[in-house]
């Protein structure tokens, strides 16, 4: 009788490690793919920038900007929250 409840909590057990192995292995498999997308844009970025050094400088320009522009937008937001 033992046994048997063993078993069971064996097999209640085996099944749970299984749905959580799958859930990892998704969460992992979705993980590589962004950083495939990343290095895939870091390599087109790189090669762009060989090509044109004048783009380098363009993006940059255009990153600080975005910083900035985002700070400001925070900063307009939380005097909209304290008003």
């Amino acid at each position: 009788m033992a046994e048997s409840e063993s078993q069971e909590g064996n097999d209640c057990n085996m099944g749970k490690m299984e749905e959580n192995f799958k859930t990892d292995m998704e969460e992992l498999l979705e993980e590589m793919e962004k950083l495939t997308v990343r290095a895939t844009w870091m390599a087109y970025d790189y090669v762009a920038i060989q090509s044109n050094p004048a783009l380098h400088n363009a993006m940059q320009h255009l990153e600080d900007v975005f910083r900035m522009c985002k700070g400001q937008m925070a900063k307009k937001w939380q005097e909209v929250l304290l008003e």
